[in-house]
C-alpha cells in the first residue's frame, strides 16, 4: 500500500497530482513543514517534519516521502517516476527511450527550472514588484529562466507534449517547476507554446483536484 508523507502546500503536490491522475489507491498523511509551526506548543501537537515518529520516515525529515511496502522515496521526482513506471499506463514510459526522456525532463527541471523560479515566487509573495530591490531579484531569475524556457518553446512549438506526444509524468514534473514562475506578470507569456501548454495542464481534472486541496490547506 502506498503511504505519501507531505502536506499539499509543497513538493508532495507533484504525486498528489499524478496519484489523482493515475486514480491508485493511497493513503496520504499531511505532514507540514516544522518551519511554519510557530511555536514548540504547536509543533509538539501536528505531525511535521521535527517530528520523531516521521525522522523514522525518512531521517532527512523532509517532504515529500512515501513508501511503497519496503520501498522508501524521499525524492519528489523519484516519486513521481517509480508511480508513473509501476501504476502510470500511459502516465510512464512506454520504452527504454522514452524512460530516459521522462528522466531527463526532471532533471532539466530540477536544475535548469525550479530554482530560479522559486526566486521570483519568493520574491512576489514578499511584495517584491512594489519594490526596487524586489524587482530587481525578480528580473534576474527571469533572465536566468528564458535560456531554459526558450529550450521548452522550441521542443512544444512541434510537439503537443514533452514524451511521446501524450500526457505524462514528465509533463507534471515540469509543469509544477514552471508554476512557480508563474507569478511573474509577464514571462511565461513570452513563451506562447509554453504558455498554451502549461494551461493545457493545469486545466486537467487531477490537477484541478490537487490545487483545490492545495488552496484548502493553511498558507
Amino acid at each position: 500500500m502506498i503511504t505519501l508523507y507531505g502536506v499539499y502546500r509543497s513538493r508532495a503536490s507533484r504525486p498528489l497530482w499524478l496519484l489523482n491522475e493515475i486514480g491508485a489507491a493511497f493513503t496520504h498523511v499531511p505532514v507540514i513543514q516544522a518551519y511554519r509551526l510557530s511555536d514548540a506548543k504547536a509543533k509538539a501537537e501536528v505531525l511535521n517534519t521535527a517530528s520523531p515518529e516521521f525522522l523514522k520516515v525518512t531521517p532527512m525529515g523532509q517532504i515529500p516521502a512515501m513508501t511503497d511496502g519496503d520501498l522508501v522515496l524521499t525524492e519528489s521526482f523519484a516519486i513521481t517516476l517509480h508511480l508513473a513506471r509501476t501504476l502510470g499506463g500511459d502516465l510512464g514510459p512506454k520504452t527504454h527511450a522514452e524512460t530516459a526522456l521522462m528522466e531527463q525532463w526532471a532533471l532539466f527541471g530540477a536544475s535548469a527550472i525550479e530554482v530560479p523560479a522559486l526566486e521570483i515566487t519568493y520574491a512576489v509573495a514578499d511584495g517584491g514588484l512594489q519594490t526596487p530591490e524586489g524587482r530587481a531579484i525578480i528580473a534576474l531569475a527571469a533572465e536566468k529562466l528564458r535560456r531554459p524556457l526558450a529550450r521548452v518553446q522550441a521542443h512544444l512549438a512541434t510537439h503537443s507534449h514533452l514524451v511521446g506526444d501524450r500526457f505524462t509524468v514528465a509533463d507534471i514534473n515540469l509543469a509544477e517547476c514552471i508554476r512557480y514562475a508563474q507569478s511573474h506578470p509577464t514571462l511565461i507569456g513570452e513563451f506562447p507554446a509554453v504558455k498554451a501548454w502549461l494551461e493545457a495542464c493545469q486545466s486537467r481534472e487531477a490537477f484541478k483536484k490537487m490545487w483545490a486541496a492545495r488552496l484548502a490547506e493553511p498558507a
